[in-house]
């Protein structure tokens, strides 16, 4: 499932007071520090209904002043994968752009109600949820959830596709985290 903006090429129009970012806003199957854990396609729904544009781009979860909006979100073979801007319209917008391009900020972090899910053990597993937000954050929940500036000025695919250079991890971060090494 993708949604993109009416203009698919926008990244590639980016000003200079703005700054394209992309990532990994979720990955399935992998258990975040709370325990939960995102099933294949737990986005379909609500991406289909709201689409890249109906859900915000917060830094730190904070609603009351969206810093970006998101161009792109697609499920692929992963998790979800997000596109976006960080724009300049505000002091706190200005903040989280200068702490992306300084490397101090380059986590993502979902803000969403559940709609369907399922205890597996320990672990609660997100079937199906409304997305609302997914936010520019210190400290993820979900340690392989990342974003990185785009390369260059042109549109870049997940994972670097066809248009990109360099991975966006290691791939370290997206084994399942141990349950005894999770948060509470």
């Amino acid at each position: 499932m993708s949604m993109t903006s009416s203009d698919p090429m926008v990244a590639a129009n980016v000003g200079a007071s703005e700054l394209a970012i992309e990532g990994y806003a979720s990955l399935w199957g992998v258990a975040d520090l709370n325990g939960d854990v995102v099933a294949r396609g737990a986005f379909a729904t609500s991406l289909a209904a709201a689409g890249a544009r109906g859900v915000r781009m917060l830094h730190q979860h904070e609603g009351r002043a969206p810093v970006g909006v998101w161009d792109e979100m697609r499920e692929d073979d992963r998790g979800l994968w997000v596109r976006g801007r960080i724009m300049d319209w505000s002091a706190e917008a200005r903040f989280a752009r200068a702490l992306a391009r300084a490397g101090a900020l380059d986590g993502l972090s979902i803000g969403f109600r559940s709609q369907r899910a399922r205890r597996e053990g320990r672990l609660r597993v997100l079937v199906e949820v409304d997305l609302w937000e997914v936010s520019l954050v210190t400290f993820p929940m979900l340690p392989g959830a990342r974003f990185r500036p785009a390369i260059g000025s042109r549109p870049v695919g997940p994972r670097g596709g066809r248009l990109g250079r360099t991975k966006l991890s290691s791939g370290a971060d997206d084994a399942p985290i141990p349950t005894a090494h999770r948060g509470s």
